[in-house]
């Protein structure tokens, strides 16, 4: 009898880890942007250690390796820090914070968010590299694409286009205001941080609202929010800012637009085993 395959398909976050990790390895490989080895290894392994820990704290069924792992290979493409110790605080806060900061059993704030604002604030020894991925129509593009993937498969699409539709309508507009030439807001779309930030962030569907409406006004005020901090403050990393001064209005969001919370499509997690017993309350953040 020919075996069924247990390969978890309908899982985005296999995607996910693929798509970033293939990004990981352009950087390094192919751009050369300077990410020390040392530096990924600790964030990934500091990462699945505290959630493993924590899920054994909070009782959680098994330990699921996936989310931490996709936390991991955000921080390692978009923080830039001269201590490892910093590299592996952040992977530590990425992950407490989804079990610590909580609403209604939903973690508030996306983990890698949480964690580069955390640090770019209490530090000046760790910053976003912006501007590591270059601006070429073709790489944007390539992002644009994979991205999609992830999107389709995670049905959440809805926070992403509305981020992106709405922040570029604002650069035109700005653009028209000041007499620019429309090559200035294509460039600035054109971002691979931007692009990152819009397909792999923002579009976690585990902090971002159950209702479709409520995903689309989310993505609209990060937009706005993030344009007002880049071009009215002048302030970098508009986006990056924006996204954790945003997330804490998901939760009165889904008071006003309910719909259903989403839960990732894999199979049951490794459980933890105490003794004889397994673990099996609680479900996996």
């Amino acid at each position: 009898m020919k075996r069924r395959s247990t390969f978890p398909s309908g899982d985005p976050r296999y995607y996910q880890i693929g798509v970033l990790s293939s990004l990981l390895c352009y950087g390094i490989f192919i751009l050369e942007f300077g990410v020390q080895w040392q530096h990924a290894v600790a964030v990934v392994s500091t990462a699945l250690t505290v959630q493993w820990l924590a899920g054994r704290a909070h009782g959680l069924a098994g330990f699921d390796p996936l989310s931490p792992l996709i936390t991991a290979l955000s921080l390692t493409l978009l923080l830039r820090t001269d201590s490892i110790v910093l590299a592996a605080t952040a992977a530590a806060l990425a992950i407490g914070g989804k079990f610590l900061i909580r609403v209604g059993g939903k973690h508030v704030f996306n983990p890698a968010n949480f964690a580069l604002v955390t640090l770019m604030f209490a530090s000046d020894r760790a910053w976003l590299s912006s501007g590591q991925w270059g601006n070429t129509t073709l790489l944007a593009f390539g992002f644009a694409c994979l991205g999609l993937l992830v999107l389709n498969r995670a049905r959440r699409a809805e926070t992403t286009l509305a981020f992106l539709g709405v922040f570029g309508l604002l650069l035109f507009t700005r653009a028209l205001w000041l007499g620019d030439p429309a090559s200035i807001p294509l460039h600035q779309l054109q971002s691979g941080a931007l692009l990152l930030f819009s397909f792999f962030m923002i579009s976690d569907p585990k902090t971002t609202p159950n209702a479709a409406g409520g995903r689309l006004l989310f993505g609209a005020l990060v937009a706005c929010t993030a344009f007002f901090i880049q071009f009215v403050l002048h302030q970098p990393h508009g986006p990056i800012i924006a996204l954790i001064f945003s997330s804490p209005f998901v939760p009165l969001i889904d008071r006003v637009a309910s719909g259903k919370r989403y839960a990732w499509r894999n199979p049951k997690p490794r459980s933890y085993e105490s003794g004889n017993a397994t673990l099996n309350k609680g479900s996996l953040p």
